[in-house]
This record gives structure tokens, sequence and C-alpha cells, in this order.
């Protein structure tokens, strides 16, 4: 395979997975289940396997719209600026308003699993890296 041909191929890999992988830290997986048109004029319901390594981070992201998850392995300790940290275990949900800056920390020996629900502006990253808040 020609040098050329290989880096188109990569070039389009990149555009077909970028949606999933803006704002992915090398700790954290996000893999698309499904998405489809919700009731609200330019929304769209994402859904996804969420997957955060032991002793890794999400790192600190904001969503374009509103993020509800569903814990089904694991725990993690979950930030949201202006609130106090709080840890997130299997059984468990949470929501996080859109634009508001977060992370979620994987103290544990094994992986953090949950089914993710975003429902976002169409046309945006699903995920936009964004600085710590302060203190």
């Amino acid at each position: 395979m020609s040098p050329l041909l290989q880096r188109s191929l990569v070039g389009l890999a990149c555009l077909v997975a970028a949606p999933l992988c803006l704002a992915q830290a090398s700790g954290l997986t996000r893999t698309l289940v499904t998405k489809a048109d919700v009731s609200v004029a330019n929304r769209e319901a994402v859904v996804a396997r969420v997957e955060v390594s032991p002793g890794s981070a999400a790192g600190w992201h904001t969503h374009p719209g509103d993020e509800i998850s569903y814990v089904q392995e694991g725990e993690a300790t979950l930030l949201m600026a202006g609130q106090p940290a709080r840890k997130v275990a299997a059984g468990e949900a949470f929501v996080i308003p859109a634009g508001v800056v977060h992370n979620a920390i994987n103290h544990g020996q094994t992986a953090t699993k949950l089914v993710g629900v975003y429902v976002v502006e169409k046309g945006q990253p699903l995920a936009t890296p964004a600085p710590a808040p302060a203190p």
C-alpha cells in the first residue's frame, strides 16, 4: 500500500471516529451504542458505553447537553464544578447538566463501566476538553 493511500485511510478513520474520540483521555473509552432524534428541535440522544480504566481519569470536560449516566460496574469519584466530590458506585446513577465542567476518577483496581445517555445539540462534539475549575 502506498504511503499516500495509508495516510488517506488513517485520515478517513479519524474523521469517522472523531465524534466519539474527542475529549477522551487515555484512560477513558466511550463507545457509541446508538443515537437518534428526540422531540426537542436540534437535539439528539446519544447512548454510549463508557469505561474508565483503573487508576485513570476521564479528564475535565463538558457536554453540549445533559448527561444521564448509570454505573454498571466499579466505582469512581465524580467531580463537578461548584459541588463537593462524591463517590458513585455500581447500581447508582448521576445527572450532569449541560455545560458543567466535570471529571471522573477511578481509584480502584477494576474498570468503572457505565452507560451514558447524552441529550445534546446536533452537530456539536459529544465532549469538549475543559480546564479544571478553580477550587
